[in-house]
């Protein structure tokens, strides 16, 4: 029997490939003779790095960027197994952890350090870019990766704009002349699984701005200086981002990636499931075990897990999943190609138990997961109704 193994991180317990190693070990003791292939999965958000590094066989780098407030950090990068595909959390040079609470200003903080990381990438050798643009501290529509890359951001006097969003309102006019040449020959997968436009009541100010310190006047600063920037980047770059579904993701990111890199916005769990080939490994399989933290009524919209099983659906792969907490409506995902549903926790238990015994409990649900099916495969084949 061959079973693929594709879990997310289950938050605050395990990561994905942790979790992918507990569900193997508990689908060996179920069954000895069974092929495992371990695929840790993610989303586009915090993990996707470490997951697809695990399960292409791959490798980090570092480098030393600009940080949100333009102090240096080390951030890193994750180059695949082919050689060629790199995969970047912006968050680890642009993000919301990286700036003390009560410094928290979005008209400041800059995108510059992921721009920085892009082209640490590219030197190691990518040519093809996986950028997750989720956990961002900024709003500043990728203006500081745009400079990163090249581009002149110039005021009225023909002086380069400072970093922030705040900023913006100053932009007059866009030199791309200095654009890196190496971003002609690169693909730039942005995982985005938010549609928010640049701007107005669903723009990227007006939703994530608070949660990045911005005071309700700054929000509207910050939205005025984005329907600029998005005005300037059509006249000078050719290039619509204003109304562009995912543009307002990561406080513009969405939509300076696709200005600076054209970058293509896309469901971060899709780029995920290509990069990994899981759709050949799935082909190849008797049985599917995924999972994260929690499955609930809001799973059935698009979360890993529900990935997972959808592709495993279409090629005939039974698919089992696994989770912390079984949530009200959890039984809208047995329509999106789950099977069934286990949860981790074995009878009353603390959270704080749950967490830390994680990697225990993840092991036995999965032994008596697949003990369920092979149960069920032993009653089929010997004509039990």
């Amino acid at each position: 029997m061959r079973v693929v193994v594709a879990p997310d991180k289950f938050k605050g317990s395990l990561s994905a490939p942790e979790a992918a190693r507990a569900m193997a070990s508990g689908v060996a003791s179920a069954a000895p003779g069974a092929v495992i292939d371990q695929v840790p999965m993610a989303d586009g958000g915090e993990g996707t790095a470490e997951a697809l590094v695990a399960a292409t066989g791959g490798s980090f780098h570092e480098a030393l960027v600009s940080g949100p407030l333009g102090t240096p950090v080390r951030a890193r990068f994750g180059l695949l197994g082919d050689g060629r595909t790199a995969v970047i959390e912006m968050a680890s040079a642009s993000g919301l952890v990286l700036v003390p609470g009560d410094r928290r200003d979005p008209s400041r903080t800059s995108t510059r350090g992921t721009g920085e990381l892009l082209l640490a990438a590219l030197a190691a050798g990518a040519r093809r870019v996986i950028l997750g643009i989720g956990g961002s501290a900024t709003n500043d529509a990728g203006a500081g990766l745009g400079q990163a890359l090249g581009y002149r951001l110039l005021d009225a006097d023909g002086l380069e704009l400072g970093p922030g969003g705040g900023a913006l309102d100053r932009l007059d006019r866009i030199d791309p002349r200095g654009r890196d040449p190496r971003l002609d020959d690169v693909e730039v997968a942005i995982a985005c699984d938010v549609d928010n436009p640049l701007c107005g009541p669903h723009g990227a100010s007006a939703i994530y701005g608070p949660q990045k310190g911005a005071t309700p006047a700054q929000v509207a600063a910050l939205d005025r200086n984005l329907d600029h920037f998005a005005r300037i980047v059509a006249r000078d770059l050719g290039i619509a981002v204003h109304d562009l579904p995912g543009a307002g993701a990561a406080g513009g990111l969405g939509a300076g990636l696709v200005a600076f890199a054209a970058g293509r916005l896309e469901p971060g769990v899709a780029l995920v499931i290509r990069a990994v080939g899981l759709g050949d490994r799935l082909r190849a399989a008797d049985l599917c075990l995924t999972g994260e933290g929690a499955l609930d009524a809001s799973s059935a919209f698009g979360k890993t897990p529900i990935g997972v099983a959808r592709l495993a659906r279409a090629l005939g792969c039974p698919t089992l999943a696994l989770a912390g907490t079984i949530g009200p409506g959890v039984e809208a995902v047995l329509d999106q190609g789950i099977d069934a549903y286990f949860s981790l926790c074995p009878g009353p238990i603390t959270l704080d138990d749950a967490l830390t015994q994680g990697s225990r409990l993840l092991e036995q649900v999965a032994a008596q997961a697949v003990r369920a099916f092979l149960a069920g495969r032993k009653g089929k084949n010997s004509g039990v109704k």
